[in-house]
């Protein structure tokens, strides 16, 4: 069975997002960029909901010809579009990248995928994680939160049904105050 693992930059109030989607509090360093695409190299799959594969597709296409793209951005963009990717959405009707579309049960397709053979996914985007999370599917959860506080805005974590008990895997201070975190969810 493949492991879930979901994980983004949060602020330190708990977003990933700010009201109207602003995500410009997050300017992550070389360091966090390596991590990211470490993760990524290290994943068989990734999943997006809508949104946040609309944001990603608009930038890491190309992101290696950025005219001050850093070595780990040009890394990371590479890996992206060779990347495996899902998109889970009921409004779009073409996704392209070495990816393919999801119309149908999303926590459906997830318990498919899970059950299938070979290395960890990836989930992206907090509407897609969050039936993910409320159906109990996922494994692994990283956080890699920025010292700021927006406000309000898309939460990392949902609503939850019940309690989800977790083991402190890896705690890491990154540049600019970045604190990583990694936890496995207690089965």
């Amino acid at each position: 069975m493949r492991k879930l693992i979901y994980g983004m930059n949060l602020t330190l109030d708990g977003y990933i997002a700010a009201p109207g989607d602003d995500i410009g509090w997050g300017v992550p360093s070389d360091e966090l960029f390596q991590f990211w695409s470490d993760q990524l190299q290290a994943t068989d799959l990734t999943l997006y909901g809508r949104k946040l594969w609309q944001t990603m597709s608009s930038h890491w296409p190309t992101g290696d010809q950025q005219p001050n793209a850093t070595p780990a951005q040009i890394e990371f963009a590479r890996r992206w579009r060779d990347m495996p990717k899902v998109v889970f959405s009921s409004t779009i009707d073409k996704v392209d990248w070495n990816t393919r579309l999801v119309t149908g049960d999303a926590v459906a397709e997830i318990t498919r995928l899970k059950a299938e053979d070979g290395g960890p996914m990836d989930i992206c985007g907090a509407t897609l994680a969050g039936a993910a999370m409320r159906a109990g599917l996922i494994d692994e959860y990283v956080l890699a939160t920025a010292p700021v506080l927006v406000g309000g805005g898309t939460p990392f974590f949902t609503a939850l049904d019940s309690w989800v008990n977790l083991n402190l895997v890896e705690t890491r201070t990154l540049p600019r105050g970045v604190i990583l975190t990694r936890y496995e969810t207690r089965r």
